[in-house]
């Protein structure tokens, strides 16, 4: 077998792998009931965009809301993946992330529309704003809606994508 192919089949079994062990911890219940609450309370919301906001503009980094629940599998998972090694300096390089909680898709619903996203279509669902506020993106199909069964590179590349010059 030649080196590439060994690199292909290497880098296959490290997805294979890191993709099972965030099925398992997310999968049980026991680990679901230890995690922590990603989201803060609803009502903290308006004051965490304006804060990120603030810093986003005094360290010329964009803003990434993150709507979804703290009831949510696939926003664990996501979470997962924005703080593993490849995608944790990306994020705290280029972006200040805020946890926006939806409640059980009852909460902060007039935050998600002003961002342009449809909760119906599923959480997580993520938002960028630049420095000033402005929205640049909203995810408006579900994209993330199936996190735990994607790949940490979904997340790379998003943050990739998005980080700016």
């Amino acid at each position: 077998m030649n080196k590439n192919a060994l690199w292909t089949l290497k880098q296959r079994w490290l997805s294979y792998a890191g993709a099972v062990m965030v099925c398992l911890i997310l999968g049980s219940h026991s680990a679901l009931s230890f995690a922590p609450d990603l989201y803060p309370p609803p009502d903290q919301a308006e004051a965490d965009i304006k804060s990120a906001l603030a810093q986003a503009a005094a360290t010329h980094k964009r803003v990434i809301l993150d709507f979804g629940g703290n009831w949510c599998p696939d926003c664990h998972a996501l979470d997962v993946y924005f703080h593993d090694a490849a995608n944790q300096p990306l994020l705290q390089a280029a972006y200040v992330l805020v946890h926006v909680n939806i409640g059980h898709l009852d909460e902060n619903v007039a935050i998600a529309e002003r961002f342009q996203i449809p909760l119906k279509k599923g959480v997580p669902a993520l938002a960028v704003l630049d420095e000033k506020g402005m929205l640049l993106y909203s995810q408006k199909t579900g994209e993330f809606e199936a996190m735990r069964h994607l790949q940490s590179s979904a997340v790379t590349d998003f943050l990739t994508h998005w980080k700016g010059a």
